[in-house]
């Protein structure tokens, strides 16, 4: 049996597939898995066992239908469930299984603060798919595999290699995000070294929050590549991070993870902490929360409470348990 998964954003939503592709490949050793994302995606499954051949999105969708079509697969398993994959279950003919999103019961939830959507975890969502081939969620974690050998003595300044907190301050939305002083009054009561970590778009940010704590932070925004990112959140006492793809990927670790949430709520999505064993969901209780499915630019109430609210105790006590 050969199947095809697809998936092409983004990097939280492909992570959650992991589960789903090693199921199948377990499950159904003799089957052959392939898996189709967005070539800006590739380095999620880069090195993961459970794959037998990555396809990327060609620059034309007829281009991606004829590789598909060329590859005479059995089934295709829909994990993102769109226009395109429409398109391509349509004119490639394949027999396929499709993951539900119920955009209609997210809306009314977001629109009136309704819960009619089942609050379980996005790879639940996902398993639900391949059910139909006989396969069960086998209660492990996600998989992510770092590419190459990295060494905490480059990576990072010498005070901060024998253990340090990682956090993970960027995010694609402002609204996903804390203020940067709120991120320095928080970080100037953890009692370990910090390490914060985002891209070049929060290196800014990292410094001023670096400048207003002192020497007990190192700013390696813009600084170490994603793999090295990674590398980092693996080897960390305890991540703070936001509703990121990063902070999502340092679950594969089993690292404790404080998990902190402003407009957007995990429930809705399904992407709280999966399978790790210490980790708190932080966020705080508004009439105007959620505010967005996957985060703003501006808070449009301009108060931006759920995230200046939060208890600074409740995440520096995370930080510092033992």
């Amino acid at each position: 049996m050969k199947i095809l998964v697809i998936r092409f954003s983004s990097m939280g939503d492909i992570i959650y597939t992991t589960p789903v592709v090693r199921c199948l490949k377990t499950q159904l050793p003799d089957a052959e898995i392939h898996f189709l994302t967005k070539p800006a995606f590739r380095y999620i499954y880069d090195g993961n066992p459970y794959v037998d051949k990555l396809l990327l999105l060609k620059s034309t969708l007829s281009e991606t239908i004829a590789e598909i079509k060329a590859e005479k697969y059995d089934h295709i398993v829909d994990l993102h469930n769109n226009l395109r994959t429409s398109i391509i279950k349509l004119k490639t003919g394949i027999k396929s299984s499709t993951y539900k999103k119920q955009p209609i019961r997210k809306w009314l939830s977001l629109k009136f603060r309704l819960k009619l959507v089942e609050p379980i975890h996005l790879v639940e969502r996902y398993m639900k798919a391949v059910k139909v081939l006989g396969v069960k969620n086998d209660g492990k974690p996600i998989d992510y595999y770092i590419k190459a050998q990295h060494d905490l003595g480059k990576l990072l300044p010498e005070s901060h290699q024998q253990g340090y907190i990682a956090f993970v301050i960027g995010a694609t939305h402002f609204t996903k995000r804390m203020p940067n002083e709120k991120i320095a009054e928080i970080c100037s009561n953890i009692k370990y070294p910090i390490v914060l970590l985002g891209g070049e778009d929060v290196k800014a940010n990292g410094t001023q929050i670096a400048g207003a704590v002192g020497s007990s932070i190192y700013n390696a925004c813009g600084i170490t590549k994603l793999d090295e990112s990674v590398f980092l959140v693996s080897k960390a006492k305890r991540v703070l991070g936001f509703d990121t793809g990063l902070t999502h990927i340092a679950e594969a670790f089993d690292v404790p993870i404080g998990s902190i949430w402003g407009g957007t709520v995990p429930e809705l999505l399904g992407v709280q902490p999966y399978m790790v064993k210490d980790a708190e969901v932080i966020g705080i209780e508004l009439s105007c929360r959620p505010c967005s499915k996957f985060g703003l630019e501006k808070c449009p109430l301009g108060h931006f409470k759920c995230m200046k609210e939060i208890p600074d105790q409740w995440v520096v006590d995370f930080a510092n348990k033992s």
